[in-house]
């Protein structure tokens, strides 16, 4: 029988999908993962969920220098075996990996104004666990979870309740607390409030979600597919809005419906000049949050009152957030079945991105591993 020491000193040779280069399909090959080092936790992966981000790395930002890798950072696991110096995890705990860090214990995590921390590349590229070939792979967002196992740092993981379905809360690891926490944590909408929701993308739907979770009587979903808007019904949209059918800016058609302009606006599509309408639409002394890329806009704009918020993983501090968002979906006051579409096998992974790429889909969730 193989001790639990031995097993923490134990190299583990698994399947995995290894993007070899950009722009190419990944390949399902046999990696070898190293066993955990100081502060470290091996999590066996059971499930996750393909996101956005993923699809950008292997074909959009296409960087030579990130390859090859393995993606995914959307899922849900169970810890196999600890590193030295671990004391908040132990083997058979069910976590969810974490692409924002959250120490405790820096300036950053003690402040209540932000979710970052100082340790957020606690996993450098060059510290990656994987190997393949013979040849050094990287680890995709600290966490490269298109794999059977994963190597984390400690203060990269959460604990969760071990009887959450882990191909259901695997969603938590990004698109759902991002949107989700963009209303609620970084907008801060209130209730008897208006809205306008840019993009109807999982994100652009957990944000309609946390509109009426925080009590918006009026959420206009925004979108150019129509087929999006009977699904933004279902997480709570009120009014919907095609672009498309207007002659005129977005937000001069909201600023009418709505007497002057929303009190929030959420842009989750990451779009320049989507943001720009997103922070356009509102009323004097409206909030817009998104994600923030090189924007201009004209000064009156701000000077009425308005604020422009960016919001990188929903305002949520990882550790403490994502555990209670788990509570959450256990109680039935947030959705998570309704945003999947698909569920696929590690195998299919190459497919589930053309699902996504043709916009197909909202969320395919990924089976890595049996539980």
């Amino acid at each position: 029988a193989t001790t639990e020491g031995e097993l923490e000193n134990t190299v583990i040779t698994c399947r995995a999908a290894v993007a070899w280069e950009p722009n190419k399909p990944m390949v399902m090959e046999e990696i070898q993962v190293a066993p955990p080092q100081a502060e470290e936790v091996r999590i066996k992966i059971v499930a996750s969920a393909v996101c956005h981000t993923d699809l950008y790395h292997l074909f959009e930002r296409m960087h030579k220098d990130g390859f090859p890798v393995v993606l995914g950072h959307e899922a849900a696991g169970v810890v196999e075996s600890v590193g030295p110096g671990v004391t908040e995890f132990q083997p058979g705990d069910h976590v969810i990996p974490l692409f924002v860090s959250q120490c405790r214990e820096c300036r950053f995590c003690k402040n209540p104004k932000t979710n970052q921390s100082e340790r957020y590349d606690v996993m450098a590229a060059t510290e990656s666990r994987f190997t393949c070939r013979g040849k050094k792979v990287l680890q995709f967002m600290g966490t490269s979870t298109f794999s059977e196992y994963t190597v984390m740092n400690q203060v990269s993981v959460a604990k969760i309740d071990p009887t959450a379905p882990l191909d259901k809360v695997c969603l938590l690891g990004c698109g759902v607390c991002t949107g989700f926490g963009a209303a609620v944590n970084t907008a801060q909408v209130e209730p008897g409030s208006t809205c306008a929701v840019f993009g109807l993308g999982a994100v652009g739907l957990a944000a309609v979600m946390g509109c009426q979770f925080a009590g918006a009587k009026k959420i206009f979903a925004v979108d150019v597919n129509p087929e999006k808007f009977e699904k933004a019904k279902v997480f709570g949209a009120t009014d919907f809005l095609n672009p498309k059918d207007y002659d005129r800016p977005i937000s001069a058609v909201l600023a009418e419906l709505t007497a002057g302009g929303v009190d929030f606006s959420l842009e989750c599509v990451g779009n320049v000049e989507v943001m720009c309408s997103g922070v356009q639409c509102e009323g004097l002394g409206g909030q817009c949050a998104g994600r923030m890329d090189d924007v201009a806009t004209r000064p009156i704009v701000l000077i009425a009152g308005r604020t422009w918020k960016g919001s990188l993983f929903g305002g949520f501090k990882s550790k403490d957030g994502v555990p209670k968002m788990v509570q959450a979906y256990l109680d039935k006051k947030v959705k998570l079945d309704e945003f999947i579409t698909h569920n696929m096998s590690l195998e299919q992974i190459n497919e589930a991105f053309e699902v996504m790429k043709q916009g197909k889909c909202i969320r395919t969730v990924i089976s890595v591993s049996p539980q």
